[in-house]
């Protein structure tokens, strides 16, 4: 029997690069994977939406509490809630707006507290069952970056809740864990430092064995965690 085999998992941000690679490799176990989408434009370039094993549902924004609400409401039930959306700006603390740090925060923590929170509801109708939870910080949020704080502090909130959660809910079996990438390599990132040393970067294959070991039940000990996965950057 495959590893996840009939769980129900909810992918956040499943139709970039790291969530692409994080929905295959559940698929690949046995899961049924449910990813909510921004708009048509996200959904139609999901590389795996026309998989059987995946259900894309349009017109959410995860900074919404009702939006929010609605989708983890028609969810079957769940086993784990992995949060990967998210925005990344950069620049020094006088160009970066207010406008800009409450965009990220919103993107970032918002979102990813809003989703543990209908996800832990859910969990909770359960039996007792238990679940898993698995956030993502960021490099900068652990250690200091210059030219990144408003980001570094939207990451910084996620790795927070991610530690709180964990406390809140060991009780109930429900793990809670973050990994903390640094610079992915993605064809995004590539494109906006072409001269960077790709090499140094971890894989979002690799990034994404992390995260479903951390969502499945071969985890049975560990919540708390904000794991670093850096590559060799």
């Amino acid at each position: 029997m495959l590893e996840l085999e009939g769980l129900h998992v909810i992918v956040t941000g499943g139709a970039g690069a790291l969530g692409t690679a994080v929905t295959r490799r559940l698929v690949e176990l046995g899961a049924r994977v449910h990813v909510p989408a921004f708009d048509e434009a996200e959904a139609q370039r999901f590389a795996l939406a026309s998989d059987p094993r995946v259900s894309v549902r349009v017109g959410f924004d995860l900074s919404d509490e009702v939006q929010v609400e609605r989708f983890y409401a028609h969810a079957p039930s769940i086993w784990a809630s992995i949060q990967l959306a998210g925005s990344f700006s950069g620049g020094g603390i006088v160009e970066t707006t207010p406008t800009t740090l409450r965009r990220l925060l919103s993107s970032n923590a918002i979102s990813s507290y809003l989703c543990c929170r209908e996800a832990v509801k859910r969990m909770r109708e359960q039996d007792g069952r238990g679940g898993r939870l698995v956030n993502v910080a960021a490099k900068p949020a652990l250690v200091p970056s210059a030219n990144v704080s408003a980001y570094a502090a939207a990451k910084g909130a996620v790795a927070a809740l991610t530690q709180s959660l964990a406390e809140e809910l060991r009780p109930e079996g429900i793990w809670v864990n973050a990994v903390v990438p640094s610079t992915l390599d993605t064809p995004v990132n590539r494109a906006a430092m072409p001269s960077a040393d790709f090499t140094q970067w971890p894989s979002v294959e690799d990034v994404a064995e992390t995260i479903v070991f951390l969502a499945s039940p071969r985890n049975r000990t560990t919540s708390g965690a904000l794991i670093p996965v850096y590559g060799r950057a």
